[in-house]
């Protein structure tokens, strides 16, 4: 809500949806003239704005989406999924954003891939990437319900995400919830083996890599490289290297990327980067699909 009411100027904030009524996202909305229920989507259908609203965006849980969607499929509304409910096809907007236009029920995967699938995918588009592993490391304190009961939808989600759209041949995804005090930004660390790589092959992984982060960081700020990327070879006992199987040369590669993600600090702290970058991801989306 409160990056359209800021940032947009293609979309107009019609209601606010949620199911307490002292919550305080509903209140703050009541105070810049925003209609809300607190009743739910069964709520929403019941508004009097509900007939000019052309997407809805959902930031419940993954069980509550897949309700949420089936009392909205009659109406023909455009669904843009926040939570890793994964009923739709993944949408991560530098990589396939124009791919699934037309899909009823976008998904924005989770903050964990709306992080990494852009590094796997601008790795893979240089080399193939045999294994892709991910771990994203948030504060316990930015972590609600919702994350909390989806810790399983999340690392599944992510995990699958890393193969469909980053283009990697295996995935694997792992959440860390950071109890420190004060707390920490988001951390998301990325790995990607690979085969035989040369000085020429290198050299164009970092440049894929950074002209990533460039595009990603044009919608989310705080989006950052935390170190220079890492490109080592790997033994060839090390039981990674038998995860680049097939490559040319006969050799395997990992490469080591660690991004740091900021909030914007809009509504949520600006170390609740994981859910800064969901919503800005989702708000990209969103205005893409008004151009159609």
């Amino acid at each position: 809500m409160i990056k359209i009411l800021r940032l947009s100027d293609r979309l107009e904030m019609a209601a606010m949806v949620g199911i307490d009524p002292a919550s305080d996202g509903l209140a703050r909305a009541r105070r810049l003239g925003v209609a809300t229920t607190h009743e739910g989507v069964e709520g929403l259908v019941r508004m009097e704005c509900f007939s000019s609203v052309a997407i809805v965006f959902d930031a419940t849980s993954a069980g509550a989406h897949r309700h949420n969607a089936a009392v909205l499929a009659p109406y023909g509304k455009r669904l843009i999924d926040l939570t890793p409910a994964a009923t739709g096809p993944y949408v991560v907007p530098p990589v396939n954003l124009d791919e699934h236009l037309d899909a009823p029920d976008l998904n924005m995967v989770t903050c964990g891939g709306q992080a990494t699938v852009p590094i796997v995918a601008a790795v893979s588009r240089v080399t193939p990437v045999r294994y892709a592993e991910i771990v994203a490391s948030i504060a316990s304190k930015s972590a609600g319900p919702g994350t909390r009961a989806n810790i399983d939808e999340f690392t599944e989600t992510t995990s699958r995400a890393l193969e469909k759209v980053g283009g990697a041949v295996r995935g694997k995804a792992i959440i860390v919830l950071n109890p420190a005090e004060p707390p920490l930004i988001m951390r998301d660390t990325v790995y990607c083996v690979i085969g035989h790589c040369d000085e020429t092959t290198a050299d164009a992984v970092r440049a894929s890599v950074s002209g990533m982060v460039d595009e990603v960081a044009a919608y989310v700020p705080g989006y950052r490289l935390k170190q220079e990327v890492q490109i080592r070879t790997l033994r060839a006992d090390d039981p990674l290297a038998e995860l680049a199987d097939g490559h040319p040369g006969g050799t395997a590669t990992l490469v080591s990327v660690f991004l740091e993600v900021e909030g914007a600090a809009h509504y949520l702290p600006s170390y609740a980067g994981n859910l800064d970058i969901m919503t800005s991801a989702a708000l990209r989306v969103a205005e893409r699909l008004t151009t159609r």
